[in-house]
């Protein structure tokens, strides 16, 4: 479950003032230990704001050496296609590799 920045600054708040030992208390929210903590190190680097939703991965790059090897993917799967009597060893229709193929140049 994600929860919204307030939320985790919220519960970072309960965690500093409970009685409790850290770990009690998030067994009590359910949340495991190592996400509180990641959540308090972010907060404690870079504020409330810090908490806020990022993404995990960075975005992709396609590189010329991708594009490559997957033009060559293309053009072996069509050749292992002709000659097996479109049996490919992927469950791609006729129509969808040759579409790509095109796409791509072939």
């Amino acid at each position: 479950m994600r929860y919204p920045a307030s939320e985790k600054a919220e519960i970072i708040q309960l965690v500093e003032q409970s009685h409790l030992p850290a770990k009690r208390t998030l067994d009590k929210l359910g949340i495991p230990r190592a996400t509180f903590y990641r959540w308090y190190d972010r907060y404690r680097e870079g504020g409330p704001e810090a908490l806020a939703d990022h993404r995990s991965r960075p975005d992709r790059v396609a590189s010329p050496m991708m594009s490559a090897a997957r033009s060559s993917l293309w053009h072996w799967r069509f050749l292992s296609c002709r000659r097996g009597g479109w049996q490919c060893a992927s469950p791609t229709s006729k129509s969808t590799l040759s579409r790509r193929l095109r796409s791509i140049g072939y």
